[in-house]
């Protein structure tokens, strides 16, 4: 435990030498200042645990001293020491909020018990604040939270699902729609900042189960796949694996995509669970391939029907000769394993005609619709 810190103001070199001796003799580390003005600017870079000063001193006294210590703060024990005690001086001394008003000579069982007293009451007070302040930062937080908890039920309550087209190059037609979670409540309005919201709260399933719910009842173009974004958390949720849950109804028609940016090590039975969304209809797609930190990995643990390739690795592909080289190895890797490749994000005919070119059939972009509340018929 570190020793206690003692500030000593005084005048007088053999006042201040023998309160220093008696303190350091109690065990206390001290400091010294010969006059109110000197100590005040000691105090501006350090703090002490008490302040035993004498009153009267020239210039700047210790009553001014005083007055300025409590500007700055009201808790530290100030101890004042006087060989001419007045009525006048010992109420002033109260009214600022002196701890304890000593007479000279002072006897130094008398001064190291005030001195113990005062850093008895210093450590209570600290812990007070200390308690204070604690109290009104978790109010602070539980406001905080009070308040986006609210914002996030809105975000819930006013959510709604966007649709892409994926089109069929070769067929020109829609292969499938992707539904991408949006919501009308602006502080809140894109997926990335409703998941995050979902993760603060401890809330991911209710966001699952309201995306899933709202696909129930989608009416997907007949010929066409729905492709339904999934959170390595939603494979927890048995409802996903209910024979009458909203998409088991039409499963053969849904595409569940898992990004491969996400970790599926928490899943610790996660073949089965895959093997189990298969058995009910479901095709399994990993998305964002090419992007996340799990690589190659991912298509063995998931075995999908479907790979999605990231947009980093389309846009501007036409221009860029290494993406071109990474794209074309996993169009033929993902052949061979008899996975259907979709490429995401392409904007440029230029994009699309490279891509089609490497053997990537099934493209997504804005070259052939952006996101919409209505499934609308891709451009070609």
């Amino acid at each position: 435990m570190q020793p206690s810190r003692v500030l000593v103001v005084d005048d007088d070199p053999s006042v201040l030498r023998l309160v220093k001796t008696i303190l350091e003799r109690g065990g206390y580390v001290t400091e010294e200042a010969r006059d109110g003005r000197d100590a005040l600017g000691v105090l501006e870079s350090r703090s002490f645990d008490v302040i035993v000063s004498d009153i009267n001193m020239p210039g700047y006294g210790g009553m001014e001293f005083l007055r300025g210590v409590r500007e700055r703060d009201l808790e530290t024990p100030v101890i004042l020491l006087t060989g001419k005690p007045t009525l006048e001086t010992s109420n002033r001394a109260m009214a600022f909020g002196a701890f304890r008003y000593l007479l000279k000579p002072i006897a130094p069982k008398v001064l190291t018990e005030a001195v113990e007293s005062a850093v008895e009451a210093s450590k209570v007070e600290r812990l007070k604040r200390a308690a204070l302040e604690l109290h009104e930062e978790e109010a602070k937080l539980l406001g905080d939270r009070a308040k986006f908890e609210a914002r996030f039920d809105s975000a819930i309550d006013k959510l709604w699902m966007a649709f892409q087209p994926i089109v069929s190059w070769r067929d020109r037609k829609a292969y499938g729609y992707e539904a991408l979670m949006r919501s009308d409540e602006l502080s809140l309005s894109n997926p990335a900042a409703i998941l995050a919201g979902a993760e603060r709260l401890g809330r991911l399933r209710d966001v699952d189960r309201s995306v899933r719910a709202k696909l129930g009842s989608a009416k997907i173009p007949s010929g066409s796949l729905l492709f339904v974004n999934l959170h390595a958390n939603d494979l927890l949720d048995q409802q996903l694996y209910s024979p009458n849950g909203p998409l088991s109804c039409f499963a053969e028609r849904v595409v569940l995509e898992m990004t491969e940016r996400a970790s599926f090590d928490q899943i610790k039975d996660l073949d089965q669970r895959v093997a189990q969304l298969r058995a009910l209809g479901f095709k399994i797609a990993v998305d964002d391939l090419g992007a996340g930190y799990a690589g190659m990995t991912t298509l063995t643990q998931l075995e999908p029907d479907i790979a999605k390739l990231d947009m980093s690795l389309i846009r501007n592909i036409d221009k860029e000769s290494k993406k071109q080289s990474v794209v074309r190895s996993l169009v033929t890797l993902c052949r061979e394993l008899k996975i259907d490749v979709v490429a995401e994000g392409v904007e440029t005919p230029a994009e699309r005609d490279t891509l089609v070119d490497m053997g990537c059939d099934y493209l997504q972009g804005y070259l052939f619709g952006r996101p919409g509340r209505l499934l609308t018929p891709p451009a070609f």
